[in-house]
């Protein structure tokens, strides 16, 4: 699989450049003559992608989806993410926490929360 074929599972299943992601769509629209066309045809052939042709509701373009296959193809073809420093994973760890606390306040509980594991405390 191609550097830009791999883009296209990847884009066409919502997930970024490492595969990573939630899957929150199964499609890719492109048509005839676009950049993207002949690579979906070749993910086709490959049985990594399902085509219908000429879909009235996307202009006449074909849309294409990602079979069981290609999604296994993709976790296994996608590069793994770069190594995060303890300081961007703990402000990643932050923006994902549905809570309302600041940043600041996200420290001082999560170093709480350290200091009471570190003591036997089961949390």
């Amino acid at each position: 699989m191609t550097p830009a074929q791999l883009h296209v599972l990847q884009h066409a299943l919502g997930l970024d450049e490492h595969g990573q992601g939630s899957m929150y769509r199964n499609r890719f629209v492109t048509g005839e003559g676009s950049k993207d066309h002949p690579d979906c045809m070749a993910l086709v052939a490959l049985g990594f992608m399902q085509q219908r042709a000429r879909v009235e509701m996307f202009g006449g373009d074909d849309m294409f989806w990602v079979t069981e296959a290609g999604k296994v193809a993709v976790k296994a073809e996608s590069p793994p993410p770069p190594k995060l420093s303890a300081s961007k994973q703990r402000y990643r760890d932050f923006l994902q926490r549905d809570g309302s606390e600041t940043f600041g306040e996200f420290l001082k509980l999560s170093e709480r929360r350290r200091k009471l594991v570190r003591e036997g405390w089961q949390l």
